[in-house]
């Protein structure tokens, strides 16, 4: 996502797993941003390391179960509202909320039209 709140990447995963295993897969597919802020879920050593690394802050909660703290900005968390404000535009679109698609190759089309869409809507409001 941009700090417009526009999507720029996305993974479709069976719904039963988690958000965090791919975290890394999807952030490694765009280019490295300055700072990325995620919830607790995306709380890992590893995730961390490899934001460090590349060159991003990682704006991300303390986990309760951590036992090092990691430095946390409070302020610049706040941003994070963007991501959610993307998804509930995405969920605009019932066929996406409701995940009327079972296959993922239909439900990942989907999601690319609306995402095409919203992009599209954020250039006309600009222009």
């Amino acid at each position: 996502m941009d700090q417009c709140g526009r999507l720029i990447a996305f993974l479709v995963t069976p719904g039963q797993r988690g958000d965090a295993p791919v975290g890394a897969q999807l952030i490694g597919s765009v280019p490295p941003p300055k700072s990325l802020a995620a919830d607790r879920a995306y709380d890992s050593d590893a995730l961390r390391q490899m934001l460090l690394a590349q060159g991003t802050r990682p704006v991300i909660p303390n986990a309760p179960y951590r036992k090092r703290l990691h430095p946390f900005d409070p302020e610049a968390y706040k941003r994070r509202n963007l991501v959610e404000r993307a998804f509930c535009r995405l969920k605009d679109f019932r066929r996406i909320a409701t995940r009327y698609d079972k296959l993922a190759g239909n439900f990942l089309a989907m999601v690319k039209l609306a995402s095409m869409r919203l992009w599209l809507r954020a250039y006309e409001s600009t222009a």
